[in-house]
């Protein structure tokens, strides 16, 4: 596969603080358009090594790039190719829906005529035409969701991170969310996810786990699933983080 064909690629990327290493000499690549899920258990690693991959903290050692940047010296470059969703929504509440939508819009640098027919088409595509002047505190936390996604891919970004997006909502929400994803992907946006429901790996076109700062599985959930002779990515995922060490 060639470098023209990857959103994301890194080799022996490594992070530490002082005498602990988080991030242990971990090498993956990620495809144009892929969902990849990126899983593990609390204090494997994989916060800190989406922060390192989002421009937001510079690797202790290793190489990388990130829609064709490198990840040791253009951090801040990275930070406008891509979009990033918090499991805390990191919307304001006390603005409106449009408000938000707006601020994003103006943050990932867009001017002004853009922001209009983006912000026009957010709401469209999220069915959210008539919430334009609802404070997000009077939304419901589905709609949030929605919206937080909206204003994390308003300018249309290469790759999008997805920080554990579907935590605390309900079931039919969440399916719903992922058909979001799937459009974005089908539209060629690289969706990087992190995730605690194993059945949301059953949708990602790869899955990787993390354990105690390794990466100790990467492969299709079918193909996880057939190595390690079980029908479900949770059982994968307990056979391989069992002896995890870490926690949080």
């Amino acid at each position: 596969m060639t470098n023209d064909n990857l959103a994301i690629s890194v080799r022996d990327l490594t992070k530490k603080f002082g005498s602990f290493t988080a991030v242990d000499h971990i090498s993956f690549d990620v495809r144009k358009g892929e969902i990849y899920g990126f899983l593990g258990a609390n204090g494997a690693g994989k916060t800190t090594a989406m922060r390192m991959l989002c421009g937001l903290s510079y690797p202790t050692s290793g190489t990388g790039s990130v829609a064709g940047f490198d990840i040791t010296s253009e951090g801040e470059t990275i930070k406008r190719h891509i979009g990033y969703m918090s499991q805390k929504f990191s919307l304001y509440g006390t603005l409106t829906v449009a408000q938000n939508l707006r601020l994003f819009a103006t943050i990932y640098g867009m001017d002004n005529v853009a922001v209009k027919a983006s912000m026009a088409r957010a709401m469209h595509r999220f069915d959210m035409d008539g919430m334009a002047d609802k404070p997000v505190n009077d939304i419901p936390v589905g709609w949030r969701q929605k919206l937080a996604f909206a204003a994390a891919t308003i300018h249309n970004p290469e790759i999008v991170f997805l920080d554990e997006p579907t935590g605390g909502v309900d079931p039919v929400t969440r399916r719903k969310f992922w058909e979001f994803i799937y459009e974005a992907s089908s539209e060629g946006m690289t969706v990087f996810v992190t995730t605690h429901y194993l059945d949301e790996a059953e949708y990602c076109n790869r899955v990787s786990i993390m354990v105690d700062g390794h990466i100790a599985a990467l492969d299709t959930p079918d193909a996880l699933k057939k190595k390690y002779h079980v029908p479900t990515m949770d059982e994968v995922f307990r056979i391989v983080a069992k002896d995890a060490k870490r926690a949080e």
